[in-house]
């Protein structure tokens, strides 16, 4: 129970920041923007401030969950036709670390914002993909899913059931560890750099899609690729006519994937989808608005 005596501020800002990360996380997963996700939790911080009785909220972290959910779905709708006008491919905004994170981190990161399970859950109507993520990802219970969506504990169950099939279809049936999937990518990036085409394709699932997302104001594909004898020329000849390429390991999501500069400082952002230790999957970032958080990743020793 939140007190409401003079500190009342002071202790639901304390309350507020230790839960801020999970919240984060909680928008972040429901919208596929951080800018987005950080918009829904600050807007779900004023509302807590300006609450009369702040002493009623019995369930603080219940609260804010609810709150965050309704803005990141309202976030959703309105952004599902921006998206559908979208000049090219729609990707989520990446989670770039350069500098590897703490191992343990991994396994949150891995099961609640994959890029793979971003790009499955774009395929989801708003209520499905809350139903998912905050029943399957976050632990919500029913009841309080419904409070979000607006409908029965029973409806919510069925939005769940059907978007918890879409999105196994979409999973890797046999994904890669983390070590795995770096091997991986440290062998495509040495393929790539070398301009080795049968090294390539060999990493390559022979139905891999290429995904790219400049959004007007980068060059990338305007359309999504398939099949590793059409990929992989493709990501040799993009080595070749960026210049001089920068190749920096990085933690996309909490898996291994790559941050590229190519010679004239563009920034790409890869990120891979492995399967029975081949790549299925390459989503490739452009967009120069979905980077700002890339581009402050880079250590000061690789600028």
């Amino acid at each position: 129970m939140v007190t409401s005596d003079r500190n009342t501020e002071e202790l639901l800002a304390r309350h507020f920041e230790a839960d801020r990360p999970r919240l984060l996380r909680v928008a972040y997963t429901m919208t596929g923007s951080l800018v987005e996700a950080e918009d829904c939790v600050q807007e779900a911080w004023l509302r807590l401030r300006g609450l009369d009785d702040p002493s009623e909220v019995r369930n603080l972290a219940a609260w804010l969950t609810t709150t965050v959910s309704r803005l990141a779905l309202d976030a959703l709708n309105s952004a599902r036709a921006r998206r559908e006008r979208y000049f090219g491919t729609w990707l989520p905004e990446p989670l770039v670390e350069v500098d590897a994170a703490d191992p343990a981190d991994r396994v949150t990161l891995d099961e609640s914002v994959s890029m793979a399970l971003l790009v499955v859950l774009e395929r989801l109507s708003p209520p499905e993909r809350t139903a998912f993520v905050l029943h399957d990802v976050f632990g919500v219970p029913f009841p309080e899913i419904a409070d979000v969506v607006g409908r029965t504990p029973a409806a919510v169950r069925q939005l769940a059931s059907r978007a918890r099939r879409h999105v196994e279809d979409g999973r890797p049936r046999t994904p890669a560890t983390h070590a795995e999937q770096d091997e991986v990518v440290r062998a495509f990036t040495a393929a790539c750099q070398e301009g080795d085409l049968p090294g390539l394709i060999a990493l390559l699932d022979p139905d891999v899609v290429l995904r790219g997302d400049g959004g007007g104001k980068a060059r990338t594909l305007q359309h999504i690729e398939r099949h590793a004898v059409r990929v992989a020329p493709m990501m040799i000849a993009h080595s070749r006519t960026m210049g001089a390429m920068e190749f920096l390991a990085a933690e996309v999501n909490g898996a291994p994937g790559l941050l590229v500069r190519s010679g004239d400082g563009e920034l790409s952002v890869l990120a891979f989808t492995v399967d029975a230790g081949l790549i299925t999957a390459i989503d490739l970032i452009r967009n120069p608005d979905k980077l700002t958080k890339a581009r402050n990743a880079i250590p000061p020793s690789a600028v």
